[in-house]
């Protein structure tokens, strides 16, 4: 795994292999951030990455000049390779375990952007309950975006608020707004 763009350009990540995770390709990596460079000021944004995995986008975004990442996931051991990496590359990212749906009920906060990279066998019901959260909760600062990553077997396109598709090989990003 590598960091595509930014200050951290081309430096290479080892990602311990006993974590539960499979992370977002580089290709489809860039074409997302080739999307969102063109619609966000990377400087003044505050990011929320559920499903956080490795750290992979967290870390695509501090390497941007992202002030304010937070990581989630309930997983312990991608939670410590995520703080490890952190310290070490000296990057903005608050890193909690927990559960995602448990997170955005209780929290306060709002964001920018929320990225959530779920399994891609979660159910459906899922995935709509990750949405219905979001904008229920208005955990979405004005003109904010959810972005959700799935596999292209999966259709987003009829739950609420969906805006478009992005399809890269096998990876989906769905834009809600």
């Amino acid at each position: 795994m590598r960091i595509i763009s930014g200050i951290y350009k081309g430096r290479r990540l080892k990602v311990p292999k006993n974590l539960p995770v499979r992370p977002t390709t580089d290709m489809a990596k860039e074409a997302l951030f080739n999307i969102l460079m063109h619609r966000f000021d990377f400087q003044d944004l505050s990011v929320l990455d559920l499903f956080s995995g490795t750290g992979n986008i967290a870390y695509e975004f501090c390497s941007r000049g992202t002030p304010s990442v937070l990581a989630i996931d309930k997983e312990f051991r991608c939670t410590k390779f995520i703080e490890t990496t952190a310290t070490e590359f000296e990057m903005p990212i608050d890193v909690r375990k927990s559960d995602v749906f448990s997170f955005l009920e209780r929290t306060t906060q709002s964001f920018d952007i929320i990225f959530a990279d779920p399994p891609y066998a979660m159910e459906i019901e899922n995935f709509e309950s990750i949405v219905s959260l979001v904008f229920k909760k208005q955990r979405l600062n004005s003109d904010g975006l959810l972005i959700i990553e799935h596999s292209k077997h999966t259709d987003l396109s009829e739950l609420t608020q969906f805006d478009e598709v992005k399809t890269y090989g096998g990876n989906c990003f769905s834009f809600f707004k």
